[in-house]
Protein backbone atom coordinates (compact mmCIF):
# COMPACT_ATOMS: atom_id res chain seq x y z
CA UNK A 1 0.00 0.00 0.00
CA UNK A 2 1.61 3.22 -0.93
CA UNK A 3 1.29 6.68 0.50
CA UNK A 4 -2.03 7.85 -1.64
CA UNK A 5 -3.81 4.52 -1.08
CA UNK A 6 -3.21 5.30 3.05
CA UNK A 7 -4.30 8.98 2.94
CA UNK A 8 -7.74 7.69 1.24
CA UNK A 9 -10.57 8.87 2.98
CA UNK A 10 -14.22 8.90 1.81
CA UNK A 11 -14.26 12.83 3.38
CA UNK A 12 -13.09 14.58 -0.41
CA UNK A 13 -11.29 17.52 1.67
CA UNK A 14 -9.48 15.29 4.18
CA UNK A 15 -8.37 13.74 0.92
CA UNK A 16 -7.66 16.91 -0.72
CA UNK A 17 -5.57 18.15 2.12
CA UNK A 18 -3.45 15.16 2.50
CA UNK A 19 -2.78 14.77 -0.74
CA UNK A 20 -1.43 18.29 -1.30
CA UNK A 21 0.19 17.74 1.78
CA UNK A 22 2.12 15.16 0.13
CA UNK A 23 2.55 16.62 -2.76
CA UNK A 24 5.01 19.06 -0.95
CA UNK A 25 6.74 16.72 1.00
CA UNK A 26 7.78 15.23 -2.26
CA UNK A 27 8.76 17.96 -3.81
CA UNK A 28 11.16 19.37 -0.60
CA UNK A 29 13.11 16.17 -1.05
CA UNK A 30 13.77 16.72 -4.97
CA UNK A 31 17.74 17.75 -5.11
CA UNK A 32 18.28 20.86 -6.23
CA UNK A 33 21.77 20.19 -7.28
CA UNK A 34 20.18 17.95 -9.60
CA UNK A 35 18.24 20.76 -11.46
CA UNK A 36 21.05 22.98 -11.55
CA UNK A 37 22.88 20.52 -13.60
CA UNK A 38 19.92 19.74 -15.90
CA UNK A 39 19.55 23.40 -16.29
CA UNK A 40 22.98 23.74 -17.29
CA UNK A 41 23.14 20.68 -19.69
CA UNK A 42 20.33 22.39 -21.72
CA UNK A 43 22.23 25.71 -21.66
CA UNK A 44 25.11 23.90 -23.17
CA UNK A 45 23.35 22.13 -25.90
CA UNK A 46 21.98 25.98 -26.90
CA UNK A 47 25.16 27.31 -27.10
CA UNK A 48 26.45 24.08 -29.57
CA UNK A 49 22.91 24.36 -31.76
CA UNK A 50 22.37 20.99 -30.43
CA UNK A 51 18.62 19.17 -30.40
CA UNK A 52 17.50 18.13 -27.26
CA UNK A 53 14.56 14.90 -27.41
CA UNK A 54 12.18 14.36 -24.70
CA UNK A 55 10.22 11.32 -24.77
CA UNK A 56 7.98 9.55 -22.46
CA UNK A 57 4.57 7.06 -22.06
CA UNK A 58 1.38 8.08 -21.31
CA UNK A 59 1.01 10.85 -18.96
CA UNK A 60 5.20 11.48 -19.13
CA UNK A 61 4.21 11.40 -23.20
CA UNK A 62 1.91 14.83 -22.21
CA UNK A 63 5.04 16.10 -19.96
CA UNK A 64 7.64 15.50 -22.76
CA UNK A 65 5.30 17.09 -25.32
CA UNK A 66 4.70 20.32 -22.68
CA UNK A 67 8.62 20.41 -21.92
CA UNK A 68 9.34 20.85 -25.81
CA UNK A 69 6.88 23.14 -26.23
CA UNK A 70 8.11 25.49 -23.05
CA UNK A 71 11.67 24.78 -23.99
CA UNK A 72 11.25 25.85 -27.73
CA UNK A 73 8.45 28.32 -27.96
CA UNK A 74 8.02 29.53 -24.46
CA UNK A 75 11.46 30.72 -23.80
CA UNK A 76 10.80 33.68 -26.46
CA UNK A 77 14.06 32.81 -27.61
CA UNK A 78 15.21 33.27 -31.50
CA UNK A 79 18.39 34.00 -32.03
CA UNK A 80 19.93 31.51 -30.04
CA UNK A 81 16.83 29.26 -29.56
CA UNK A 82 16.48 25.74 -27.59
CA UNK A 83 15.97 23.09 -30.23
CA UNK A 84 14.20 20.95 -28.47
CA UNK A 85 11.61 18.63 -29.96
CA UNK A 86 9.52 15.80 -28.23
CA UNK A 87 9.32 12.22 -30.22
CA UNK A 88 5.91 11.25 -28.71
CA UNK A 89 4.23 13.93 -31.05
CA UNK A 90 3.64 12.59 -34.61
CA UNK A 91 1.05 9.84 -34.39
CA UNK A 92 1.54 8.62 -38.07
CA UNK A 93 5.21 7.90 -37.22
CA UNK A 94 4.74 6.59 -33.75
CA UNK A 95 1.78 4.42 -35.16
CA UNK A 96 3.87 3.20 -38.87
CA UNK A 97 7.05 2.33 -36.49
CA UNK A 98 4.59 0.39 -33.47
CA UNK A 99 2.95 -1.21 -36.27
CA UNK A 100 5.79 -2.42 -38.23
CA UNK A 101 8.58 -2.85 -35.89
CA UNK A 102 6.88 -3.06 -32.35
CA UNK A 103 6.31 -0.89 -29.60
CA UNK A 104 9.86 -1.12 -28.13
CA UNK A 105 11.51 0.76 -31.38
CA UNK A 106 8.95 4.07 -31.45
CA UNK A 107 11.67 6.51 -30.16
CA UNK A 108 14.97 4.37 -30.94
CA UNK A 109 14.06 4.32 -34.34
CA UNK A 110 13.10 8.42 -34.90
CA UNK A 111 16.62 8.85 -32.93
CA UNK A 112 18.76 7.10 -35.50
CA UNK A 113 16.85 9.17 -38.06
CA UNK A 114 17.38 12.69 -36.11
CA UNK A 115 19.99 12.62 -33.23
CA UNK A 116 23.87 12.55 -33.51
CA UNK A 117 26.66 13.12 -31.07
CA UNK A 118 26.38 15.79 -28.69
CA UNK A 119 22.53 16.18 -28.95
CA UNK A 120 20.73 15.85 -25.82
CA UNK A 121 18.05 13.07 -24.63
CA UNK A 122 15.40 13.40 -21.90
CA UNK A 123 13.46 10.60 -20.82
CA UNK A 124 10.48 11.20 -18.28
CA UNK A 125 9.46 8.14 -16.79
CA UNK A 126 7.94 7.34 -13.14
CA UNK A 127 9.21 3.77 -13.21
CA UNK A 128 12.61 4.53 -15.22
CA UNK A 129 11.52 0.76 -16.91
CA UNK A 130 9.68 0.82 -19.93
CA UNK A 131 11.84 -1.05 -22.54
CA UNK A 132 11.17 2.00 -25.64
CA UNK A 133 13.07 4.65 -23.04
CA UNK A 134 15.56 2.05 -22.36
CA UNK A 135 16.70 1.00 -25.89
CA UNK A 136 16.48 4.53 -26.96
CA UNK A 137 18.64 5.58 -23.85
CA UNK A 138 21.37 2.47 -24.85
CA UNK A 139 21.26 4.02 -28.52
CA UNK A 140 22.10 7.67 -27.19
CA UNK A 141 24.75 5.94 -25.42
CA UNK A 142 26.28 4.15 -28.32
CA UNK A 143 26.12 6.86 -30.26
CA UNK A 144 27.29 10.41 -28.12
CA UNK A 145 24.39 11.72 -27.15
CA UNK A 146 23.79 12.53 -23.96
CA UNK A 147 20.70 11.51 -21.67
CA UNK A 148 18.41 12.73 -19.25
CA UNK A 149 16.72 10.44 -16.46
CA UNK A 150 13.61 12.57 -14.87
CA UNK A 151 12.19 9.44 -12.85
CA UNK A 152 10.31 8.96 -9.84
CA UNK A 153 9.81 5.65 -7.70
CA UNK A 154 13.05 4.56 -7.49
CA UNK A 155 14.20 5.33 -10.87
CA UNK A 156 14.23 2.35 -12.71
CA UNK A 157 16.61 1.19 -14.87
CA UNK A 158 16.86 4.16 -16.91
CA UNK A 159 18.22 6.14 -13.50
CA UNK A 160 21.53 3.64 -13.82
CA UNK A 161 21.55 4.55 -17.50
CA UNK A 162 21.28 8.15 -17.80
CA UNK A 163 24.44 10.41 -17.94
CA UNK A 164 22.62 12.29 -15.02
CA UNK A 165 19.26 12.77 -13.99
CA UNK A 166 16.36 14.67 -11.50
CA UNK A 167 15.07 12.00 -9.20
CA UNK A 168 11.34 12.67 -7.54
CA UNK A 169 11.28 10.45 -4.36
CA UNK A 170 7.60 8.17 -4.11
CA UNK A 171 6.24 5.42 -3.39
CA UNK A 172 5.78 2.98 -6.31
CA UNK A 173 2.84 3.05 -8.11
CA UNK A 174 2.43 6.50 -6.83
CA UNK A 175 1.97 8.22 -10.60
CA UNK A 176 -0.15 10.96 -9.44
CA UNK A 177 2.50 12.74 -7.37
CA UNK A 178 5.22 12.25 -9.68
CA UNK A 179 3.72 13.01 -12.91
CA UNK A 180 3.40 16.59 -11.10
CA UNK A 181 6.48 16.68 -9.78
CA UNK A 182 7.47 16.14 -13.42
CA UNK A 183 5.23 19.19 -14.60
CA UNK A 184 6.78 21.31 -12.12
CA UNK A 185 9.91 21.01 -12.98
CA UNK A 186 9.45 21.39 -16.64
CA UNK A 187 7.74 25.05 -15.63
CA UNK A 188 10.67 25.56 -13.14
CA UNK A 189 13.34 24.76 -15.15
CA UNK A 190 11.74 26.59 -18.60
CA UNK A 191 10.80 29.52 -15.91
CA UNK A 192 13.93 30.02 -15.19
CA UNK A 193 15.60 29.66 -18.60
CA UNK A 194 13.18 32.21 -20.38
CA UNK A 195 14.43 34.52 -17.64
CA UNK A 196 17.81 33.71 -18.11
CA UNK A 197 17.65 33.85 -22.10
CA UNK A 198 15.82 37.46 -21.91
CA UNK A 199 18.25 39.05 -19.43
CA UNK A 200 21.38 37.33 -21.41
Amino acid sequence: MNNIDRMYTSDPVEFARGYLEYLQAVLRRIDPAEIGRFIRTLLDARERAATIFFIGNGGSAATASHFANDLSIGTNEYDKPFRAFSLTDNVPILTAIGNDFGYEEIFVRQLRALGKSGDVLVGISASGNSPNLLRAFEYAGSIGISTVAITAFDGGKMKTLASHGIHVPTDCKEYGPAEDAHLVLDHLVTGYLMRYVRRG
